[in-house]
């Protein structure tokens, strides 16, 4: 048996696969409500998963330097974001808060949410994504520390399983002087939270 993993789907493979499940589900795709459904679900995948597609780390290589000597905290807040588990497939959906302490060079503000969306557009659980994030802006943009917030709703445990609503997972990541200061990590923990009590 030969492993055809690598070999790349293509669309009617995609939309076969669709019909499957549908049949698989109890329907008829051939009805009329669902003869178009197979290509609109792929369609929405090429969406929601088009992070695939990007390396997130590139939208931080243009940065600037011209910032008055500007070395203090800069913090993005409830960057929303929409992401699938990896282990059901089902929405996660939430916000992310970033942060970091420059050394020489900021980056655009809408580059920190591009970032966010780009690991977010691809099968995840929030652990690893709350990492990449801190990690990729800390390999490109070498600040003195990052901090990343992620607070997000999981629909594998509101829609099935547990049938739990209201519930929301909060995970973080702290590097650098955000680790090793608590005075550091305060302040940005404190940004964060801005406006909610």
């Amino acid at each position: 048996m030969t492993d055809d993993s690598s070999k790349p789907v293509d669309r009617a493979e995609a939309e076969a696969a669709i019909r499957t499940l549908l049949r698989w589900a109890g329907e008829d795709p051939q009805r009329e409500g669902l003869v178009d459904t197979p290509r609109r679900v792929v369609d929405a995948y090429r969406d929601w998963f088009s992070g695939y597609a990007d390396d997130p780390a590139e939208y931080l290589r243009r940065t600037f330097e011209e910032v008055a000597g500007y070395d203090e905290l800069i913090v993005l807040r409830d960057i929303e974001f929409e992401s699938h588990c990896e282990h059901h497939m089902a929405p996660i959906i939430g916000r992310a808060h970033v942060g970091y302490l420059p050394t020489d060079k900021v980056v655009g503000i809408s580059k920190l949410a591009r970032v966010v969306e780009g690991f977010a557009r691809r099968f995840q659980v929030q652990e690893k994504m709350t990492a990449q994030i801190a990690h990729c802006i800390e390999d490109v943009l070498r600040p003195r520390g990052v901090g990343v917030v992620i607070e997000a709703a999981h629909q594998c445990m509101t829609t099935r399983g547990v049938h739990k609503t209201g519930v929301s997972m909060t995970t973080s990541q702290m590097l650098g002087v955000f680790r090793e200061d608590a005075r550091t990590r305060a302040e940005f923990l404190q940004f964060v939270m801005v406006g909610r009590r």
